[in-house]
């Protein structure tokens, strides 16, 4: 028998896969460029690029924060509640 803790694997849950996307989502969004390379519509006089890309600022942030807090909720739950 060895000393050495056991390694397991990782785990796939749905909230790991919903943390997932809450990270990659905003990736997409502003790697397609295709989709926000316009200057119509126009917001409050801001061209449809810059206030797209503002927008993603907010979401982003609420994406982050999602995921943050899921990924504690995770890691409470894998260790028994003891955090």
């Amino acid at each position: 028998m060895s000393d050495a803790p056991e390694v397991r694997p990782p785990v796939v849950t749905p909230a790991r896969v919903v943390i997932a996307l809450c990270l990659f989502t905003p990736f997409v969004a502003m790697l397609w460029v295709g989709s926000y390379a316009k200057v119509d519509p126009t917001f409050i006089g801001i061209p449809f690029f810059y206030w797209y890309q503002m927008l993603w600022v907010l979401i982003s942030t609420a994406l982050t924060m999602t995921a943050y807090k899921l990924w504690q909720r995770d890691q409470r739950a894998r260790h028994g509640g003891t955090k």
